[in-house]
């Protein structure tokens, strides 16, 4: 909703990155444009080249409002508690600004928040012992599940509320050709209380898991 003249407070570069956050949200990254952003702030598309220098800037700057949104991880305590809550975090985030997922390692100019993010989780798998190259690959993968379950997440044709109507009626099209979608429908999705969402942590731990493993000695020493 575009704020009525007498409530808006004075432009800034920070006002402009939330309004353009606010506008990727309500439609997506291709509803953000200097025209759009304008309109959500109730000023005139020129004044907003005092605080940006046009969309590419504007980019750079909500890709860091969204990592300063997700929990640092303290280098030094758990690394497995840390990693888990940074990666909950990045979910939760993501789930408010899906739009940001195919962003989130795409800019070339990072802001301080995404800088400080990445020193944070790096120091964290460091001080756990972590070779740099078992950092560097423990890093990729824990990303690439996060993102990509957010991405799948984010493009489910039907939430917790709708599931069971929506497998009930692939049941029925298709019983007796795909015995185990049938199955898989049936025996886990169509229970009470189930949530897709769920196996996010499922499939965090066996990462976490496995990523202990590669840790040399007793993890007390950064290695080479």
């Amino acid at each position: 909703m575009v704020e009525r003249p007498e409530e808006r407070p004075p432009l800034s570069r920070e006002r402009v990155l939330r309004g353009a956050v606010a506008v990727a949200d309500a439609g997506g990254i291709g509803a953000l444009t200097m025209r759009s952003l304008a309109r959500e702030l109730g000023v005139k598309p020129m004044s907003l080249y005092y605080y940006v220098a046009g969309k590419a800037e504007i980019l750079d700057g909500i890709v860091d409002l969204v990592f300063s949104e997700i929990d640092l991880p303290s280098p030094g305590d758990d690394w497995e508690s840390q990693m888990r809550r940074r990666a909950d975090s990045a979910r939760r985030t993501l789930r408010r600004h899906p739009w940001a997922i195919g962003l989130m390692e795409s800019r070339a100019n990072p802001g301080p928040a995404t800088l400080r993010h990445h020193e944070s989780t790096l120091a964290t798998l460091r001080r756990a012992g972590f070779s740099v190259a078992m950092t560097a690959h423990a890093y990729a993968l824990l990303d690439s599940y996060i993102y990509g379950f957010a991405l799948q997440e984010a493009a489910l044709p039907f939430n917790p509320q709708t599931a069971t109507e929506a497998t009930e009626a692939i049941t029925e099209r298709f019983a007796g050709e795909y015995p185990y979608l049938v199955e898989m429908a049936t025996k886990h999705i169509l229970r009470p209380g189930y949530d897709f969402g769920d196996e996010f942590e499922i499939g965090l731990t066996v990462i976490l898991d496995a990523l202990t493993g590669s840790i040399p000695g007793d993890g007390s020493q950064p290695q080479p």
